[in-house]
């Protein structure tokens, strides 16, 4: 199977680009909780309705919401989104590491903060560091 896989893929028989190379928005909503649950809960539902529109904005290179997709998957954004604190270290390395033209002043500050070791062990910013590696060649920086 994998000698099949390679050879159609050597060939140009079948791409990865075909394939989904970035998991769908709604992988990181958090349908375990009700926004009615949620400390804000207009927030809450404000980022869910967004969140799709926000995340392909990130996908795509868009600063402003690099910055939100990062900062909900580190602290879930009022229960509106799954945490994954490796995840949210990884948008904040991609943030840094693309060097957009007008950065904030705080990108540095919440860098050390997301991926510092009083958030993320050494292997979770291991991980988030190869895995934002993969996100910055996705989005083609």
């Amino acid at each position: 199977m994998r000698l099949l896989s390679a050879t159609l893929f050597a060939c140009g028989c079948v791409s990865l680009v075909d394939g989904p190379l970035w998991p769908p928005a709604q992988t990181y909503v958090d349908k375990t909780v009700q926004c009615s649950q949620s400390g804000n809960p207009a927030r809450c539902e404000h980022t869910r309705d967004s969140w799709k529109a926000d995340y392909e904005e990130a996908i795509a290179g868009g600063y402003r919401a690099q910055k939100h997709v990062a900062l909900c998957l580190s602290t879930g954004c009022d229960e509106a989104i799954q945490p994954d604190k490796m995840l949210g270290c990884a948008w904040r390395m991609v943030i840094a590491e693309t060097r957009h033209a007008l950065p904030d002043s705080m990108d540095f500050a919440n860098l050390n903060r997301f991926c510092g070791t009083g958030y993320l062990d050494e292997n979770g910013k291991l991980a988030a560091a190869s895995q934002a590696k993969a996100m910055l060649r996705l989005i083609g920086k």
